[in-house]
């Protein structure tokens, strides 16, 4: 590519969505400049006052503009404005594949590891977060055969290279929809890009919720954020809150410890989701003092601005929980907390947007319905052809180790249904061949 505009990119250590933008600039052959302001606070501020008061990294600019952080530059990405930015050229062919996987989380990854030594070439299409939420944990302590742990980003990229290896394409990307009126099917990208297939399997994992409570919107990336490990360090030394109840809010509590002047968590309930062994570290952490718990409270706005980040958060407490259903009770207290950073743990949305206006089934929530139950084709959804595996399908395990089964399963069923169509396939063509000899 000639006349390549200046790409820099202000990262960090330790950093999943960096790593991903990084990703994103190599899998399009772009060099670019990196920064790393983890240990620098004279670049930190640089990068501060370039990306207009943002506090947050990655930041990406392309010759001298701001293009934000990860969630902006994919954005870009999604709709082609990104390479137009980098003076790219689409192909508009339309390519066929054997396998689509929508995912490249630990569901994902595992179906293309099978699926690819199954000699169906799948294609991997990466999605919104890379890698999928496993990227953004630290320590993943439970995943068999790692008796010492091994870091979420570690485990994937592992898990990546091994599926390259055995045959399977991976490519950035989010897909826009899914046309499933004929045969093969019609994978529709957000950059407008056509792939077709003769199956899919959906493992487009699920993304963060936020409170939708005011200031949220405007503080994020200035103070508000739903990854601790991305950000947890630009703000050492400041009193932190974490909302949420079950293992993310737990981790991420735990983990902001190493950097905060006090960690707040926030919880809606008496009770958390989480297991035991987060709640027994947590526990560990109130009594050192570094974390203090708020039971049966709820946030109700974000006080600050861009330019002095978040300064105060709006509770409410009662004592039965739920307290703003119960705003008007005289036992519900309100109160203001002030802090120097927010970090949202409330979970997921399943990200099946895409599989709408196919007869793909789904609940209210939108996880994918499949056939479960035991034997074959367990992960078969209403739709011939199309399959479903992880966080899309499971809102109730929520494991890696059980994504990574799914995933499996998938892999397999989909083999099946396509070596079936081989062969009925085969069988009629057996007939037109006898007519014409």
């Amino acid at each position: 590519m000639s006349d390549q505009p200046r790409v820099e990119i202000y990262t960090k250590t330790d950093c999943p969505y960096c790593e991903m933008a990084k990703d994103l600039f190599d899998a399009k052959g772009v060099d670019y400049e990196e920064y790393n302001v983890s240990e620098d606070e004279a670049l930190f501020e640089e990068m501060v006052e370039r990306a207009e008061g943002r506090q947050t990294a990655p930041e990406v600019f392309v010759d001298d503009e701001l293009i934000g952080g990860w969630d902006e530059t994919s954005a870009l990405d999604e709709t082609g404005e990104l390479d137009e930015k980098l003076g790219i050229e689409r192909e508009d062919e339309v390519e066929h594949r054997r396998l689509v996987i929508a995912g490249s989380g630990i569901a994902g990854l595992t179906a293309a590891i099978y699926a690819a030594r199954s000699n169906n070439e799948p294609l991997v299409i990466e999605g919104t977060e890379p890698g999928g939420q496993l990227t953004l944990t630290t320590d993943v302590a439970n995943y068999p055969g790692f008796p010492e742990g091994i870091s979420g980003p570690e485990l994937i990229n592992n898990m990546k290279e091994q599926a390259t290896q055995f045959g399977a394409d991976v490519v950035n990307g989010v897909i826009e929809s899914v046309d499933d009126s004929g045969r093969p099917y019609e994978v529709r990208m957000k950059d407008g890009s056509v792939y077709t297939a003769d199956a899919v399997i959906a493992a487009s994992g699920a993304s963060a919720r936020t409170l939708g409570v005011p200031g949220e919107d405007e503080m994020m990336g200035y103070g508000v954020s739903t990854c601790a490990t991305c950000d947890g360090a630009f703000f050492r030394g400041e009193e932190m809150v974490v909302v949420g109840g079950g293992d993310a809010a737990m981790e991420e509590a735990n983990f902001l410890t190493k950097f905060a002047e006090k960690v707040y968590l926030v919880h809606r309930r008496e009770e958390f989701r989480a297991e035991d062994y987060w709640i027994d570290r947590i526990e560990e952490q109130v009594e050192e003092g570094t974390v203090e718990i708020l039971r049966n409270t709820e946030v109700t706005e974000i006080h600050g601005t861009p330019e002095a980040g978040v300064e105060t958060v709006s509770l409410v407490s009662h004592p039965e929980g739920h307290p703003t259903a119960k705003l008007d009770d005289p036992e519900t207290e309100k109160y203001d907390l002030d802090v120097g950073a927010f970090f949202i743990a409330i979970g997921h949305t399943p990200n099946t947007e895409y599989l709408e206006g196919t007869g793909v089934e789904m609940d209210a929530e939108g996880y994918l319905q499949t056939r479960g139950g035991k034997g074959g084709g367990q992960t078969k959804t209403a739709v011939p052809g199309i399959f479903g595996a992880g966080d899309v399908v499971d809102y109730h395990y929520q494991q890696a180790v059980t994504a990574a089964g799914m995933g499996c399963k998938a892999a397999i069923d989909a083999d099946e249904f396509l070596e079936d169509e081989e062969r009925s396939a085969s069988t009629a063509a057996e007939p037109a061949a006898a007519e014409s000899d």
